[in-house]
């Protein structure tokens, strides 16, 4: 390879690694610590947080127009001069010159429209904060503190009870879908009450790994993880969801009573119950778009439901959720719908209206289609609901630990000191022994460390205490393949050869010397990261990246070094230790 292909590929390598650095060094350094923290929250509370943000500048908007109408909003408001000019344009009207705060709220037909635009303003600031920190390198919890909990999934009970009502035709795959439901709901369920942004994945065939970053209550984490939402079907009556919705439009939230019941029960008959029926919105959260009365009957239980998947119809091209039922529910489903033909049946979960598709025929045997003009999305959601009721996976938990913040602060002092006097000291003996071809050490050392972090970030990998020790050793052994190159070097210009000759030489001669220990070091390093778990698979993770960018830089970025002070300095003798001239 030669000098400028050398130099682009560095080049192209050092703006890579900036480009996967830059989530994280958004994260750590740009971002505040109070919109971290909102950030880290649950979409729930992301959700509060802006409309909250929202209602709190529109009043700050209303009396700046008491005020001084005629003012004109200063650049914080960029956004919303730019909404009120596309809402001008889209109504065939002038745009306004000068855009004041009565020009600006006048674009508007309501209060609701301009909430809607603030809030998505607030929503995309701290989904992109959010977003950062997923792309960035994360802190263990032995480095951050928070609690981690190893779930075992009962897959061979839930393949017993499927089995009691019906076979299974392929019992691994109903293990594989069981599972991934398992953590779906889990994941759901973990965010819905709110806690800090959890870490959950499958481990192994039937465990599941959580891990929740910062405080949060043992008790509540171990009902969630234990308890289950309940799924039902029940007939809509439309005469009292009509009703009520004349009711809720007169009064309002003063519809409903603190404890959540209807302050006129006589606004309902007795035998129903007021829902909400609810979409996903733009946080992907279930949003209310409006109430329905449904009968307090169930005409059928969730736990009749086997299977359900999305398709297409093949005559009218609309998306469409289908579902098996056992033989018990396909009996009881035929004799209801037979008997409530044109009547629309809600879904109904977590007492949420999921959909309300109307019956249009009888529906026999046990397969069931529901079609309402859903989009992907919706049909997507709808299936997760069903999943939920047929896929029961008892969960229990194995092993939970709880790391306090305070050590976990220790933790990374410790480290940073660790990691950075290992450094420093490896770097000090470089120069005071190598001279000016240290100093070449040291570049390559910083680099190396760079393009560490930026390989951690690019694979969201998480920085524990065992991963800072895999770099702490990195430092040492990747100095190994700049000392074996400044020996050899030393060697040539022994012999006599020039500057030039003597570099190229040493290189090549210390090229597969260099590659052998570190491929033997690397593949040491996969096999533990393969077999090995935990803290053993962080270290080895690190290691094999550190033996990884250590090459890179001992062989092309310190010959580049090298090439450039004989090249472009013209310089003819070699500072490489001391008495070699």
């Amino acid at each position: 390879m030669n000098k400028r292909s050398r130099f682009i590929l560095i080049l192209i390598v050092l703006a890579v690694c900036f480009a996967f650095l830059w989530p994280s060094i958004c994260w750590y350094t740009r971002t505040p610590k109070d919109v971290q923290k909102i950030a880290l929250s649950s979409l729930e509370k992301i959700k509060d947080e802006s409309e909250k943000k929202a209602r709190d500048e529109i009043k700050n908007l209303k009396a700046m127009a008491n005020e001084n109408a005629d003012a004109v909003l200063d650049e914080s408001y960029d956004y919303l001069i730019k909404a009120a000019k596309k809402n001008y344009k889209a109504l065939n009207k002038d745009v306004p010159k000068t855009m004041s705060i009565s020009n600006v709220l006048g674009a508007f037909s309501s209060a609701t429209e301009i909430q809607y635009v603030i809030e998505e303003k607030y929503r995309d600031f701290y989904l992109k904060a959010k977003k950062n920190y997923t792309n960035s390198v994360k802190l263990g919890l032995d480095l951050s503190g928070g609690m981690n909990i190893i779930v075992r999934a009962d897959l061979d009970a839930a393949l017993a009870k499927q089995q009691e009502s019906g076979d299974v035709a392929d019992p691994e795959y109903f293990k594989k879908e069981a599972m991934a439901q398992a953590v779906e709901t889990l994941t759901g369920s973990i965010d819905k009450f709110g806690l800090t942004s959890p870490v959950i994945r499958q481990q192994g065939e039937d465990r599941i790994y959580i891990e929740i970053p910062g405080s949060a209550d043992s008790e509540s984490v171990r009902s969630i993880i234990q308890g289950k939402g309940i799924l039902n079907f029940r007939l809509v009556d439309e005469n009292a969801t009509n009703r009520f919705s004349a009711y809720y439009a007169s009064v309002g939230p003063d519809a409903f009573k603190d404890d959540g019941t209807i302050a006129d029960p006589s606004v309902v008959p007795a035998d129903c119950e007021i829902f909400g029926y609810y979409t996903k919105d733009a946080y992907g959260l279930d949003q209310r778009i409006g109430y329905i009365a449904v009968k307090k009957q169930v005409a059928l239980d969730g736990n009749h439901v086997k299977s359900a998947q999305v398709s297409r119809d093949q005559t009218t091209g609309q998306t469409e959720v289908n579902f098996q039922l056992d033989l018990e529910g396909a009996e009881i489903f035929a004799e209801f719908t037979g008997a409530h033909v044109g009547e629309r049946l809600a879904i109904v979960n977590d007492d949420k209206v999921k959909s309300a598709a109307t019956i249009r025929q009888a529906i026999t045997g046990g397969q069931v289609s529901l079609s309402g003009g859903f989009s992907v999305e919706e049909a997507q959601n709808i299936q997760k609901v069903l999943q939920t009721a047929w896929l029961e996976v008892p969960l229990s938990i194995e092993s939970q630990q709880v790391v306090g913040a305070t050590l976990g602060k220790q933790a990374i002092n410790q480290g940073i000191m660790a990691l950075s006097v290992g450094l420093a000291l490896v770097l000090v003996f470089m120069i005071m022994y190598y001279l000016g071809a240290g100093i070449n050490a040291v570049v390559a050392q910083i680099l190396n460390m760079y393009i560490m972090f930026a390989i951690l970030s690019a694979f969201n990998l998480t920085l524990t205490l065992s991963s800072v020790a895999g770099m702490i050793l990195t430092v040492g052994m990747s100095v190994d393949a700049n000392v074996i190159i400044f020996e050899r070097i030393k060697e040539e210009l022994a012999l006599g050869k020039s500057r030039a000759a003597a570099i190229a030489s040493g290189f090549d001669n210390a090229f597969w010397a260099i590659m052998d220990s570190n491929i033997t070091t690397f593949i040491a390093a996969l096999f533990l990261s393969q077999l090995g778990t935990g803290s053993i698979q962080g270290f080895a993770v690190s290691l094999a990246i550190g033996v990884c960018s250590s090459v890179f830089t001992a062989l092309v970025v310190s010959r580049l070094l090298f090439d450039f002070n004989t090249d472009v300095m013209g310089k003819s003798k070699m500072s490489i230790g001391w008495g070699v001239k």
